[in-house]
């Protein structure tokens, strides 16, 4: 059964590869959360880390934007899950 919290968890899957597509970005990601690429590949399925992705575009316009566009979503859906990660 899909659950919204699953929808979640795919959908900020999909932004972690995303953000990871393009180097300077995913040094970036590494940088804000400290985690090196054996710590992110260990935890890519922990919720805590899918919702600091997430908010890791919130942050900054121009790439929540440009993820939504890529993965054929509206940006308020990548935020949205964002916070049903983080209720998790």
């Amino acid at each position: 059964m899909v659950t919204p919290e699953t929808n979640a968890e795919a959908l900020a899957l999909q932004a972690l590869v995303w953000v990871l597509g393009e180097p300077a970005r995913a040094a970036r990601l590494l940088d804000l959360t400290g985690l090196d690429p054996s710590e992110l590949r260990a935890r890519a399925g922990d919720p805590s880390l899918l919702a600091a992705t997430l908010g890791f575009l919130e942050a900054y316009e121009p790439d929540l934007l440009a993820c939504a566009d890529a993965l054929g979503v509206k940006p308020a859906a990548l935020v949205s899950a964002r916070a049903r990660l983080e209720a998790a």
